[in-house]
């Protein structure tokens, strides 16, 4: 319904902002990172929206930039993931390094935001990676040197996509015995994750 509301901010709180536009208090809830980034209370100020319907209320939320903004969207579109855990992640991380952490499988970044266990940070990265990877129209995410890449042993690749796997619902013995006789050796945790899939739906 709102795409951005611009107007003279009254209010800047660590958990929200309230913006005075043409007589009307619109009050947003913002991240920590938007609330960092927004001018002295009186300053004319323009913030991104995202409206958030439930069946206890109607709440608005408010990002400094359109990229902070897509990154919320992607975040609560992802299952078990709500507006609060979003904006949880988005107070710890920028967009930019929220990106970099879900390109790079970094769980344990993930997982320093308030709210946000390992499952969830490994549920994230599985189903945000892709879209990450396919479309980074809301940030640049910088690529990995060739020697971070090479320093991930197999033994971790394969240790994340275990992991990964007991996420969505698998027994450790089913993932041994789905992997037994796959060579990880120089898998990705993705590709690891796929192989073991495809022969777990088979049994």
């Amino acid at each position: 319904m709102y795409y951005y509301i611009k107007g003279t901010l009254e209010v800047n709180e660590p958990t929200f902002a309230v913006i005075d536009a043409c007589g009307i208090g619109y009050k947003l809830t913002v991240s920590q990172t938007t609330h960092d980034g927004l001018p002295s209370r009186g300053s004319q100020v323009k913030l991104f929206t995202h409206m958030s319907v439930r069946e206890d209320g109607i709440e608005l939320f408010g990002f400094l930039t359109q990229e902070e903004l897509s990154a919320f969207r992607l975040l609560i579109g992802v299952s078990g993931v709500g507006p609060k855990v979003a904006i949880s992640i988005l107070s710890y991380l920028s967009p930019e390094k929220f990106a970099l952490a879900v390109s790079s499988e970094d769980k344990k970044t993930l997982s320093k935001a308030s709210g946000v266990g390992a499952k969830t940070a490994a549920r994230i990265i599985l189903e945000l990676k892709d879209k990450l990877g396919a479309d980074m129209s809301f940030a640049d995410v910088p690529s990995l040197p060739d020697s971070a890449g090479a320093s991930v042993t197999s033994s971790e690749n394969l240790s994340d996509a275990i992991e990964a796997l007991s996420v969505v619902g698998y027994t450790r013995s089913e993932i041994l015995s789905a992997l037994h006789g796959v060579d990880t050796k120089n898998m990705s945790v993705e590709e690891i994750f796929k192989a073991a899939t495809k022969r777990l739906m088979r049994g």
